[in-house]
């Protein structure tokens, strides 16, 4: 049975950073695209970041310069790194891979 569990959030002054991590298993994953959402209530899902196979990364035109994906396969992990917080990054995180979503980690931010 596949599973992602997504860990990290919390509240954060402006400014501030947290580090999301988002935990595989069920399957190695390791030939797949993974990526980090994010969702407001009330506002679509929206993609952050995503990082390929290979390590090629790309983000979103807000976490460009602030946000950093990053991989694990031998843990069968993902990570965001998010520095540079502010109020706009209040939101649900959530991981995806494969298809498969986790169940989300909030990330509050206070101005």
């Amino acid at each position: 049975q596949v599973q992602l569990v997504e860990s990290g959030g919390g509240l954060v002054q402006a400014g501030g950073s947290l580090r999301l991590s988002c935990a595989a298993s069920g399957s190695s994953f390791r030939l797949d695209s993974k990526r980090w959402y994010r969702q407001v209530i009330g506002k679509q899902r929206e993609l952050v970041a995503s990082i390929t196979s290979f390590g090629d990364t790309s983000y979103a035109d807000f976490a460009k310069g602030r946000f950093t994906i990053a991989r694990d396969d031998a843990k069968n992990m993902v990570y965001l790194q998010m520095n540079s917080l502010n109020a706009d990054d209040t939101a649900v995180y959530f991981c995806n891979v494969h298809g498969y979503w986790g169940q989300g980690t909030q990330v509050t931010v206070s101005s």
